[in-house]
């Protein structure tokens, strides 16, 4: 089963009304502008984001696919700290503020957010996005200047979140600002690209939360050496979000939708149960029969066949989704070894 995701329609209608401000033609020479930089490996925002048709461009192309990725992330933590009711968000890199609208969907708490973005025309665009919220944090959200360098200035939060920055930061800093970030937060949540490179990334991250005593929570099974052969394969996740004419239109693809692929670490101050097992790519469904393959505190990555026979169990297996705790009954998760 494959997961499809669409932006709310208070994001949808400011993010629709922003891109109409611009001729197509001209967005789309922009977004494929943006496009080719960071396949070139591009400049870090401030200097990529120089003109507001370059800014309106970027939230087009990147807003809805951030979006669904860091709601995914954000849903999966979520599901295993049922008793975590954060009343303050921070932001790190927040661009035009996509994690934002994110986190006031998945928890209701909140009560104040901040975003940190080194653009000043991406602060104007997500400031001018957020005011159309129906969310009432959001809307109040606070956005200050802040470059990221070895450490980030930032104030005390329950949850910190920081999507698709790391990759912009020299290698020898990355590490530096892990632990900035995650210093007193109670919840901490990185999303990078789901890429080999992204997975590195976010592995290297998962090590250095563990090494200042923070406890996984997701999408890891267990707190040990990820068990994914290296150079091999790689953990991310991936979930479909639906094209609008108007994205297609700038982005100059035919489909009605897109796959965005995402890695992942969130961590904690204290322990959480988890997950028994997390599923690693999309199951297969054969005549009476599921397969999934899965990542489990033990053996590790294994593949796991339901069949028919099981019953209630197998309507589940039918139903699940890569990325999702299997099983899924609250019953069979296990508390932080």
């Amino acid at each position: 089963m494959t997961v499809t995701a669409g932006l709310p329609g208070d994001l949808y209608d400011a993010l629709d009304a922003a891109l109409r401000r611009f001729a197509p033609a001209d967005m789309a020479r922009s977004v494929q502008n943006l496009m080719r930089q960071y396949r070139e490996g591009g400049a870090p925002a401030d200097v990529i984001l120089d003109s507001a048709i370059d800014v309106a461009a970027y939230a087009g192309y990147r807003m809805p696919a951030t979006f669904a990725a860091v709601s995914a992330a954000l849903r999966h933590t979520a599901e295993l700290t049922p008793g975590f009711a954060p009343r303050t968000q921070v932001d790190i890199g927040g661009g035009t503020g996509a994690s934002v609208w994110a986190a006031a969907q998945v928890w209701s708490s909140l009560e104040s957010v901040t975003v940190l973005e080194q653009s000043p025309k991406a602060i104007a665009m997500g400031e001018w996005l957020a005011k159309r919220s129906e969310s009432a944090v959001v809307r109040s959200g606070v956005w200050k200047r802040g470059v990221i360098h070895s450490s980030v200035d930032k104030p005390p939060a329950d949850l910190v979140t920081m999507s698709y920055v790391l990759g912009e930061l020299p290698p020898a800093v990355q590490e530096s600002v892990v632990r900035s970030v995650a210093a007193d937060a109670e919840m901490i949540v990185l999303v990078e690209p789901g890429t080999p490179a992204g997975y590195a990334r976010i592995l290297a991250a998962r090590q250095t939360l563990i090494n200042q005593g923070l406890s996984l929570v997701a999408p890891c099974p267990h707190d040990r050496a990820c068990p994914i052969p290296r150079g091999r394969d790689w953990c991310h996740f991936s979930v479909r979000l639906n094209r609008t004419a108007l994205h297609r239109q700038i982005k100059v693809g035919a489909l009605s939708f897109e796959d965005e692929k995402f890695s992942y670490v969130a961590a904690a101050r204290r322990p959480w149960p988890r997950a028994a097992g997390r599923v690693l790519r999309h199951p297969t469904l054969r005549k009476g029969m599921v397969t999934m393959r899965l990542c489990m505190a033990e053996p590790g990555i294994t593949d796991e066949i339901v069949s028919k026979r099981q019953g209630e169990l197998y309507q589940r297996a039918r139903d699940v989704s890569w990325g999702n705790q299997w099983p899924r009954s609250t019953d069979t998760l296990h508390s932080a070894d």
